[in-house]
């Protein structure tokens, strides 16, 4: 298998206008609510040689067309998603990736195909996996969550069972977000985006804009907060969202979010039961039109973001570092970018959080996660998105 350097390209103004998640402008990396964070600099690394400018040494394990998101099985090996509707089982070290049958046919396009995969809490007794995808149906498409036995030795999804879709389904192929998570209680976590419809952000009988909690199953807790509000209205745990495209659980039990904003204004929340985040009425971005919207300070009864970007990131993903082979990162939160070409480190202290470092990948991070040594693994966008370990700098 040939791979590509890991090479490391300053961000040139004259890419800047990249979109982030194949819609969202960029024109820069620069943090606000209070950061002093750079953006690494970095020279061209050779192949198998550590980046320069930033702590880790990079490996280069396989390439991919298109990935959307990487999960670690108990026995250490993983699955990456391809947008394209493709599930791979990855062993390594070598990185020999097998396809997985039984993949439902999905709605690809744009910002539309297979999302994320994530293994039940219980994986290594149950076999269950759990993904999301864009799903064609009436009246245009819209993300449903899968969940599946998993026969690795076969090569197969077997006992495949929708147990959540975005409602309605409408046009268009932008902002699906459908990012997975179980929390601490064993419940199923879903990030639902506004599908670039705006107001059904705030309308409670859709789904869309929302952050949705499940039992395992696909039932709705009877806790939810708006579990006397009608069907749809039971699975939202909080609304107001537009893209978010990142949703990790810290060791405390707390739950963050990082989104995509408009023209401006990437967010980064802790997330609270019933809350509501304001979109599309606040935001510190503003419409692609160049029409104002108001900034979250105008409204104070929506919560306010921790952390925004404008210029914006365009995040991809989030996890929170439980490891210890960074041991002075265990506790902070990591977050993939696209159009920044970026991971970026975010240090979280109780219900507060700052950017504190950001390093320049020299290609757009669609996912990041942990290994079960404690190596954080990214993945890169594209037709040819390499998985990549990334462990300390010898010496």
């Amino acid at each position: 298998m040939h791979l590509r350097p890991l090479t490391l390209t300053a961000l040139a103004s004259s890419l800047l206008w990249l979109s982030g998640c194949d819609g969202n402008a960029a024109n820069g990396t620069t943090a606000t609510a209070g950061s002093d964070a750079q953006p690494a600099a970095a020279a061209p690394a050779a192949e198998g040689d550590a980046i320069e400018g930033v702590p880790f040494a990079s490996s280069a394990v396989a390439t991919f067309n298109e990935p959307w998101a990487l999960a670690f099985l108990p026995d250490g090996s993983l699955l990456v998603t391809e947008k394209s509707g493709v599930l791979k089982h990855v062993t390594l070290p070598g990185g020999e990736a097998r396809e997985i049958s039984g993949v439902p046919e999905v709605g690809y396009g744009g910002q539309g195909g297979l999302g994320d995969v994530v293994p039940h809490p219980q994986f290594a007794q149950n076999g269950l996996v759990y993904f999301s995808y864009a799903e064609d149906g009436d009246g245009g498409r819209g993300a449903a969550v899968a969940r599946a036995r998993l026969d690795a030795e076969a090569g197969a999804l077997q006992d495949v069972e929708v147990i959540w879709r975005q409602v309605p389904k409408v046009s268009g192929n932008g902002h699906y977000a459908h990012r997975i998570a179980f929390g601490p209680e064993g419940m199923l976590w879903i990030s639902s985006g506004d599908r670039q419809k705006f107001d059904p952000a705030q309308d409670m009988t859709s789904n869309m804009g929302k952050l949705v909690r499940l039992n395992d199953d696909g039932s709705v807790p009877a806790d939810n907060p708006f579990a006397d509000q009608g069907e749809v209205a039971s699975q939202v745990w909080a609304l107001g969202l537009r893209n978010p495209l990142g949703i990790a659980f810290d060791g405390d039990g707390k739950l963050w979010e990082i989104e995509m904003g408009p023209a401006g204004g990437d967010e980064f929340n802790l997330i609270e039961r019933g809350g509501n985040y304001g979109y599309p009425i606040v935001s510190n971005g503003d419409h692609y039109d160049g029409r104002p919207i108001p900034d979250h300070d105008t409204r104070p009864e929506f919560i306010k973001p921790l952390i925004t970007w404008t210029p914006v990131i365009s995040p991809s993903s989030l996890m929170v570092y439980s490891g210890t082979l960074f041991p002075e990162w265990t506790g902070n939160a990591f977050a993939g970018g696209l159009s920044g070409q970026t991971l970026v480190r975010i240090e979280l202290d109780g219900t507060t959080a700052r950017e504190a470092e950001r390093f320049a990948m020299g290609a757009r991070i669609r996912g990041v996660t942990q290994g079960p040594d404690g190596a954080l693994w990214v993945i890169e966008d594209g037709a040819d998105g390499r998985l990549i370990r990334l462990t300390p700098r010898e010496g």
